[in-house]
């Protein structure tokens, strides 16, 4: 009898084995599970624009908790600082809202030494302090005229003309911009010279310019900081800066007619209209469609293309693969940022996979 209870309980402990060996794969054999991806490691350093910062915070910090043994500090300087940090090798990347022109990538070291990524899509805000006035509209004249220093007062006809039924004072209008070289000025300015002539012909479009009139701040938050302190202010804004601080925005009339705030929704219905973007090629600003906010913008990176040490290098490569990707671009949409459309996306991963680390392409 204890042999037969013997032989049954053998016989039962096959048939499990063979149930889990069936429920794990049906084939008897383990399966290996797949070696998981060395994302390097090291310690990163980049520098540059305001307009992403709130996104690359975040980001990196979510990054650095799921690869601890990958830490990244991002000093938000303005474009132009980050792109002359870039050039002077103080930095493991820098950032700028406007890709690096012929002369600046010259003096890095020519286009062999490096690569220009896509990261985000943000937009800029129109923002004012003017209590009482809930529902601001203006257009890309008057836009332009008060930035031009032609429309000095709240009530000026060309607002109220704008604005029926607002209660509009006849307090002064202090107009705020950037005072640093700036991918948001760059971006604002672009904006200025295709719906104003007189602003292409006497100011231009450019990441640092001569202002006309007004205060200057640096960064995205200095300008907010200007305006939400100074009644009657106006100002160009990153939409992220606006929500957090529950400033004023305006209606700003697009390229169809529409009055509309800036949003993510607008921001991507106008990259909608670049159908090719690259660093040479990255223009939104005053795009058509009804839903499509004027003031719109891609956001780069610049890195180096071949790292000697291999560790930071892949940790680099990575990194930017994460945040051009569903996982990284996840991480923008609570803070007013829109996802790279899938073809930018693709020239962002095309462009990381030049890197090399090591003397070997890290992706392929």
């Amino acid at each position: 009898m204890l042999r037969v209870t013997f032989i049954w309980r053998v016989l039962l402990v096959g048939v499990a084995a063979a149930i889990v060996a069936t429920a794990c794969g049906g084939t008897g054999t383990a399966t290996a599970s797949p070696s998981p991806v060395d994302v390097g490691s090291g310690s990163l350093t980049g520098a540059g624009a305001t307009f992403p910062a709130p996104f690359y915070q975040k980001a990196f910090f979510d990054y650095s908790a799921k690869y601890p043994q990958v830490t990244i500090n991002y000093q938000p300087v303005g474009s132009g600082a980050g792109i002359q940090q870039f050039i002077k090798s103080t930095v493991d990347f820098g950032a700028s809202d406007v890709p690096m022109a012929a002369a600046d990538i010259a003096s890095a070291g020519g286009t062999d030494t490096l690569t220009q990524i896509p990261t985000t899509l943000g937009v800029i805000s129109i923002a004012y302090n003017l209590p009482g006035a809930t529902k601001l509209q203006l257009d890309g004249t008057t836009l332009a005229n008060i930035f031009l220093g032609h429309i000095t007062k709240w009530n000026d006809p060309a607002l109220v003309a704008l604005n029926s039924g607002v209660k509009l004072p006849s307090s002064s209008i202090t107009v705020a911009h950037r005072s640093d070289g700036s991918g948001t000025t760059f971006h604002f300015t672009d904006y200025l010279s295709k719906v104003s002539s007189e602003w292409k012909t006497k100011v231009g479009n450019a990441k640092s310019v001569s202002w006309p009139v007004g205060i200057g701040g640096s960064g995205n938050q200095a300008v907010a900081q200007a305006v939400t302190s100074t009644a009657g202010a106006i100002g160009y804004v990153e939409l992220a800066y606006v929500v957090q601080t529950s400033m004023q925005q305006a209606y700003l009339q697009n390229a169809n007619g529409k009055f509309v705030q800036a949003s993510v929704a607008g921001a991507t219905a106008a990259a909608a209209s670049n159908t090719n973007v690259s660093p040479t090629n990255f223009s939104i600003t005053n795009a058509p469609g009804d839903t499509a906010y004027p003031i719109a913008g891609f956001s780069w990176v610049m890195l180096r293309t071949s790292f000697s040490d291999a560790t930071k290098g892949r940790a680099v490569v990575y990194l930017f693969q994460w945040l051009v990707s569903s996982g990284g671009q996840s991480e923008g949409a609570s803070l007013q940022y829109a996802a790279l459309p899938s073809a930018v996306q693709g020239l962002a991963l095309s462009n990381l996979k030049l890197i090399k680390a090591g003397g070997a392409a890290v992706l392929t």
